[in-house]
């Protein structure tokens, strides 16, 4: 059987899987090993344990349970709902003050949890119902809490990165350079597109009246919060990006300091302690599997020839590297749709980079194109799971189709982000080649 032919009903196998509930690693590493035993016999089962530890031997993936173990301790630490208090005091008499101040609120906690579902909770909860009860439009709060929220694999400290630096020996270090400048170009499109709205629809996102300004003392107030949440990204992020740590040694760095925020904002206990460790080892634990899945997929998949059948067929379609590039993203968004970002890195990183470094492009270009199409694949239907935390912590009686209409702009400015930044690729490499000579 040809690899194409191969390819297709291995896919099929894992959408089939994914379809009747089959955990994520069980039904890519399941899937493969059927297959493996259907093509070489009982003999493909010895290439299970060397694809799952060279999963997971990876140095670089010690930094996953401490960054989660951090964004975990912040999510109870009381630090989501003072930053958005110091939003509603600092930004509140503009006109989309509000949903201004979740983008920025999303973009600090982005820089400190690594994931996705902490960003949208966390600001799902606190800023929803105050932005609702003061007459906000609700698709703009939907669209803004889901658009600031999802940037968290972006923005570093990103568990995606790490899988994908993980998986193709890139630079962690350089990954990260790569996806800031992406990310604040992202955050600060956000910010003016819903200036813009509201500044031709004032009723979209009404200044609060001046008795919800808060007098100077709560505007220290504001200030000390937001300076300790820049203080904790400077010390995580920037002893990485001035060399001072590896990310392993910074994440452990973050973890501490996580548990100080929550100090001095006493919510201290060691209830807190347990729920975050508990939470921190079950989110590690569904990473490892799913490393685990789609190593042995990915080992089988290659030795099936799929990585000669891919470089064959985009040199048969004579495309030129920039239609090669595009036809990759392309694949990715439509991954996106059905599959989680994870498995999609997990699967392509290797197949993908590889052929877009012999091409002439820039591996850390790539890996942030990449994970800018996740950034638009994990909003867009029909799996989308960004859109399931959204409606977890949605108003009752909210639809899938508001939701859905909600991000469709921010989804607009999503894509305008992945093209500029395919365009003017010194966007992602110039910090990256800066800080890493």
């Amino acid at each position: 059987m040809n690899p194409g032919t191969l390819t297709i009903l291995l896919f099929i196998g894992v959408l089939l899987s994914f379809a009747i509930g089959t955990p994520v690693g069980f039904a890519l590493g399941g899937v493969a090993m059927l297959f493996g035993a259907f093509v070489w016999g009982p003999q493909a089962f010895y290439i299970i344990p060397h694809a799952a530890m060279g999963g997971l031997t990876n140095f670089i993936l010690l930094a996953i349970p401490l960054f989660i173990f951090m964004g975990q301790i912040l999510l109870r630490s009381g630090m989501g709902e003072s930053m958005f208090h110091a939003i509603h005091i600092l930004a509140g008499r503009l006109r989309g003050g509000l949903a201004i101040g979740v983008i920025l609120m999303c973009t600090l906690m982005s820089a400190m949890v690594g994931i996705i579902g902490a960003g949208i909770m966390t600001a799902g909860t606190v800023a929803i119902p105050p932005m609702l009860r003061r007459g906000y439009d609700k698709t703009l709060t939907l669209g803004s809490v889901m658009a600031g929220g999802g940037m968290g694999i972006l923005i570093p400290p990103s568990i995606t990165m790490i899988v994908f630096s993980s998986v193709t020996n890139a630079s962690l270090g350089k990954m990260f350079a790569g996806g800031l400048l992406p990310g604040l170009l992202m955050s600060s499109l956000f910010i003016v597109y819903i200036a813009v709205r509201c500044g031709i629809n004032p009723e979209m996102g009404p200044p609060l009246p001046s008795e919800e300004r808060g007098s100077a003392k709560d505007k220290l107030m504001a200030l000390r919060d937001a300076a300790l949440a820049f203080g904790l990204i400077f010390v995580v992020l920037g002893s990485i990006l001035f060399g001072a740590a590896t990310p392993t040694e910074a994440a452990a760095v973050g973890a501490v300091g996580a548990i100080l925020v929550t100090l001095v904002y006493r919510h201290f206990s060691f209830k807190v302690v347990k729920e975050a460790s508990l939470n921190c080892m079950r989110l590690t634990a569904m990473v490892v599997w799913i490393i685990i899945g789609a190593s042995t997929f990915s080992a089988f998949h290659m030795l099936m020839g799929a990585g000669k059948m891919l470089t064959s067929l985009l040199g048969q379609w004579n495309v030129g590297p920039w239609g090669v590039i595009i036809l990759m993203q392309a694949s990715l968004l439509i991954l996106g749709c059905i599959m989680d970002e994870f498995i999609i890195v997990l699967i392509c990183a290797p197949l993908y980079t590889p052929i877009a470094v012999n091409l002439g492009f820039d591996p850390i270009w790539f890996g942030i194109l990449m994970i800018l199409n996740m950034e638009i694949a994990i909003q867009t239907p029909p799996y989308g799971f960004a859109l399931f935390y959204l409606k977890g912590v949605a108003p009752e009686g909210t639809t899938m189709l508001e939701i859905y209409k909600s991000i469709i702009p921010f989804v607009g400015v999503k894509f305008v982000v992945l093209i500029t930044c395919m365009v003017f690729p010194g966007i992602v490499t110039y910090l990256p080649n800066l800080l890493f000579p």
